[in-house]
C-alpha cells in the first residue's frame, strides 16, 4: 500500500490543476487524493483552487468574443 509521502508537496502542487481537471492517470489521481487526505498544507491549496473555480464559475457568464478564443488558439498551437 502506498504512503502519503510517495509524492512530495511540490509534486501535488505541479499537477494540482491537472488534478482537479481529472486529466491524470488512475495512479496519480489516487496518490494526490491520498497525500491530500493526509496532508494538510496541500488539502488547505486544493480546497481553495477548487472554491475559486466554483465561485469563478458562478460569475462568468458573459461568453468571450470568438477574437480571443481565436488568439488563445493561436498561442496554443505555437507550442
Amino acid at each position: 500500500m502506498m504512503s502519503p509521502r510517495d509524492i512530495r508537496c511540490e509534486e501535488v502542487i505541479e499537477q494540482l490543476f491537472d488534478y482537479l481537471d481529472r486529466e491524470l492517470d488512475e495512479e496519480m489521481q489516487h496518490r494526490i487524493e491520498r497525500h491530500i487526505e493526509h496532508c494538510r498544507d496541500c488539502f488547505t491549496r486544493a480546497e481553495f483552487e477548487k472554491r475559486l473555480r466554483r465561485r469563478l464559475g458562478e460569475t462568468s457568464r458573459v461568453a468571450a468574443p470568438e477574437s480571443l478564443h481565436r488568439r488563445l488558439r493561436e498561442v496554443m498551437e505555437s507550442f
